[in-house]
């Protein structure tokens, strides 16, 4: 196995330039090894532990995609067996495999997702054009994986039994966690990021030799030896670097000022090679100096940046483990790092209390032992009480303050003298002005809050501070829950407003409180009107969008919980039913319905389809009617939900889309026989009888409700299939009747077809309406398991898998016999057509469609 070209055939995802670096400039860092030795060895040294291994699912789809044709819209059979090839593999040598998938896209990962989209539109463009001009399909080089296969790869291996989950953050940060947490043999994928996580060992995908079980091991340990940096010390290269969360180009200039005073250059190593060794040579000569003394910003030129860029290390470190970068020494704290110098006898005590000298005044100053830290802090003596209280020496006046100890945490907080009550007030330094203000103790969180004077009434009142900008913001406390609102002041009021801050984005909203419920909901000001409207209202259409709270998420237990539950601010309020959306979304056994309920925001990939051709429109917008259907069910709360339910953004790949921003979609009226039932009665009720209203849901989606019992006449497993073309070809008016006999006759010759006779299957040509007409088939697919997901299960995912009712090449052909003008028996290779009880030939129309074969074709335009 050559070493050299490991992870060199395409760019992978991770830290820029990373993958190049370990296969030319240090392949020593990768090792051949077996995962049957590993596992018997894993066994050995942990007895009655299964060996384990975490798949990235996302990494893998392209190892697992081996049929020769992805063009037509994809070989399903062929690869559904391809999957349990795989999986019998590891099963026989008693391997346990864990595949994981991405569930959602992070918004700090949002900017690096729409670039990958537009740079696949391109890939996507040029494949059109060579379709058009070769009239076959192009190169492994010009690969693109097929529509929906993510998607139904999930579903494909848990009916092979295997345990499948689905993210509620990075996949990659929950591959990683997996892995460490449960002492698993290692990680197979095919991103640079699991070289920087401290987890289990990093397997190679794209190097796995399925008939050996060889692969290539890639060992972090190595590579920190060949850069002469330590194991976290790589979270920080990554970021200077650049990687999924900090653009490449953020520390450009920094990283040649690295190269420029690198001493070492290698003229034999390329240029991105080079640069990678001076910065890690600058982190361990230069940055390691000021380690825990000076913060990042303080060394590094973050600028504005700063918080991204701390985000980004961060998001390196997994459940319980720490940065050194992130340590600081408490400014001010006075450590013994001298020498005590004497004992003195405190007076009142006749106890000798240590002394250390303080390096301005020449004098002595008492020493008290910190419980916790076991130092010496200075000590004065209260002149009321006589007793010695612990001093705090401010790093600017060089002059000792009383310390007040916080009884519950044990730790020490500086206090001033209040003038008028002659009490201490807890005091502490602002970051930015080195000043000390006054603070007031939360009783219920015992935070400390800076305090402001209030012009008029001269009395403190509780600021909070951005963590951004180190503003202070005046907070006022709810008369119900005791607990303290940042406030905003409008300038043309001069009022205050309670504040709502929002942790993903840093920024405090204004809030409107109701009288009736005295609860708080977040406001945005449009920037044009400047009027101040409940957070989530479309500027637009003026639609409420109410964004509820959690209620089963106490406020206090958001700084404990894991990072996936770290959600607070949903778009459904029912605990019940979010914790059974979450539950599904988890297990992979449902798709999209968690984002819209939790986050309203969704996205969906590219699609084959050809920028240049208006006759058929995307699949964005074909299919969007069933999701916004679907929005309504997930979000209105039953009858009438759509006109109070929230828009959705949707981040949907078209031609002209620039992905600037997300389309804000609203939810449509469902038209259901007897109204629209509520999600509890959708998910929860086993009664006799709602199987029937589930179904009607469904159909309601798909606004085919008239056709339901022309619908539940035909047979599995092209019921399904039967809704969706129903649905398509009323849809678009650019569909004509050789298309409906080219997907129908697919699916009827499908089922008596081996997998084998599929494989050999010859096309004379690649027709792009065709390639197209698949993709848009098989993205229909994946709007259906939307659908059933949303409404309960009324019908078996396996009904519209695509392994059971499409073969891109079997339609590519059907496509092209009927454009010919083969008969309808020749199509169906002379199958019984009634065995779908559905006629397709001159009289007998699609369910729901025209009532008349030969009015549909005089309907629809001419084929091209």
């Amino acid at each position: 196995m050559d070493r050299q070209m490991i992870l060199s055939r395409r760019s992978v995802m991770g830290v820029r330039g990373l993958q190049g670096f370990v296969g030319s400039t240090c392949p020593h860092i990768c090792t051949v090894v077996n995962f049957k030795e590993l596992a018997e060895h894993h066994r050995s040294k942990h007895p009655g532990c299964t060996p384990t291994i975490v798949v990235d699912a996302m990494c893998c789809l392209r190892y697992w995609y081996t049929p020769e044709s992805w063009i037509c819209g994809g070989q399903w059979r062929e690869y559904f067996s391809a999957l349990r090839d795989f999986v019998k593999t590891f099963t026989a040598v008693g391997i346990r495999l864990i595949f994981f998938f991405d569930g959602t896209v992070e918004q700090d990962k949002r900017d690096e997702w729409v670039k990958r989209r537009l740079k696949n539109n391109r890939e996507i463009s040029r494949i059109f054009h060579y379709i058009k001009s070769h009239k076959e399909q192009p190169g492994r080089n010009m690969f693109f994986i097929p529509s929906g296969l993510a998607i139904f790869t999930r579903f494909a291996l848990k009916s092979l039994g295997q345990e499948t989950l689905c993210s509620l953050q990075e996949a990659d940060y929950e591959v990683a966690s997996y892995g460490l947490q449960n002492n698993c043999l290692g990680i197979l994928g095919e991103d640079t990021d699991y070289l920087i996580y401290d987890t289990c060992p990093y397997f190679s995908i794209s190097e796995l030799c399925l008939d050996s079980l060889d692969t290539v091991m890639l060992c972090r340990e190595k590579l920190c030896e060949s850069l002469d940096i330590s194991l976290a010390d790589l979270p920080l290269l990554a970021c200077l670097l650049g990687n999924d969360i900090i653009p490449e180009g953020m520390f450009e200039s920094f990283r040649y000022k690295c190269l420029s005073s690198y001493t070492s250059v290698k003229e034999n190593f390329d240029k991105k090679g080079n640069i990678i060794l001076a910065v890690a040579d600058h982190i361990s000569k230069v940055l390691r100096l000021h380690q825990g003394e000076k913060k990042l910003e303080e060394m590094l030129p973050l600028g504005p940046n700063k918080a991204l860029f701390y985000k980004g290390v961060a998001s390196y470190l997994l459940p319980g483990q720490k940065s050194p970068w992130f340590f600081q020494k408490p400014k001010g704290l006075v450590t013994l790092d001298k020498e005590v110098g004497s004992m003195s006898s405190a007076p009142e005590s006749k106890q000798e209390v240590p002394m250390c000298t303080d390096p301005e005044s020449k004098q002595g100053v008492p020493l008290c032992t910190d419980p916790d830290s076991k130092q010496g802090i200075p000590m004065c003596t209260d002149p009321e009480s006589k007793q010695g209280v612990p001093m705090w020496t401010d790093p600017e006046s060089k002059q000792g303050v009383p310390v007040w100890t916080d009884p519950e945490s044990k730790q020490g907080v500086p206090v001033c003298t209040d003038p008028e009550s002659k009490q201490g007030v807890p005091v502490s330094t602002d970051p930015d002005s080195k000043q000390a203000v006054p603070m007031c103790i939360d009783p219920g969180s015992k935070e400390g809050f800076f305090l402001c004077t209030h012009p008029e009434s001269k009395q403190g009142v509780p600021m909070c501070t951005h963590p951004e900008f180190k503003q202070g913001d005046p907070v006022c406390t709810h008369p119900e829950s005791t607990q303290g609102d940042p406030v905003c002041t409008y300038p043309e009021s001069k009022q205050g407003v309670p504040m709502y801050a929002y942790s993903e984005y840093r920024q405090g909203v204004p809030m409107c409180t109701y009288s009736e419920s005295k609860q708080g909901v977040p406001m945005c000001t449009h920037t044009e009107f400047k009027q101040k409207s409940p957070l989530g209202a479309d500027p637009e259409f003026k639609l409420e969008a109410p964004i509820c709270t959690n209620p089963g998420i106490k406020q206090e237990d958001l700084v404990n919980m894991e990072p996936e539950m770290k959600q607070q601010v949903t778009m459904v309020s029912d605990p019940e039913i979010l914790k059974i959306a979450r539950a599904h979304h988890v297990q992979a056994e449902s798709y999209l319905v968690y984002n819209i309920m939790s986050s309203g925001e969704i996205e969906c990939s590219n699609t084959l389809e050809d920028a240049l051709d208006q006759a058929l429109p995307s699949q964005a917008f074909v299919y969007r009617p069933v999701r916004q259907r679907v929005y309504s069910l997930l979000l209105g709360g039953g009858e009438d939900g759509a006109s109070t339910c929230p828009t959705v953004k949707e981040w949907f790949v078209y031609s002209g889309n620039p992905l600037r921003h997300p389309d804000l979609v609203r939810p449509l009226q469902m038209n259901i026989p007897g109204g629209t039932p509520n999600l509890k009665l959708l998910w929860l009720n086993q009664d006799a009888g709602i199987q029937a209203r589930r179904l009607d849901a469904l159909l309601g989606c798909f606004d085919l409700s008239s056709s339901r019992e022309e619908l539940q006449a035909v047979e599995n497993p092209f019921k399904a299939l039967c809704c969706l073309l129903t649905y398509l070809f009323v849809q678009v008016d650019t569909l004509c009747l050789e298309d409906l006999h080219a997907f129908i006759a697919q699916a009827l010759c499908l089922q008596g077809k081996p997998t084998v006779q599929l494989v050999d299957l010859q096309l004379d040509y690649i027709d792009a309406r065709a390639v197209q007409l698949g993709s848009l088939l098989v993205r229909g697919l994946t709007t259906l398991v939307l659908v059933n997901s949303a409404c309960g299960f009324p019908w078996r995912m396996s009904d519209f898998m695509p392994w059971n009712v499409f073969d891109g090449k079997l339609f590519h052909q059907k496509y092209l016999q009927s454009e010919k003008g083969c008969t309808v028996e020749a199509l169906v290779e002379q199958n019984e057509i009634d065995s779908m009880s559905l006629t397709i030939g001159e009289d007998t129309p699609l369910p729901g469609g025209p009532t008349d074969a030969h009015q549909l074709e005089e309907d629809r335009p001419a084929r091209r």
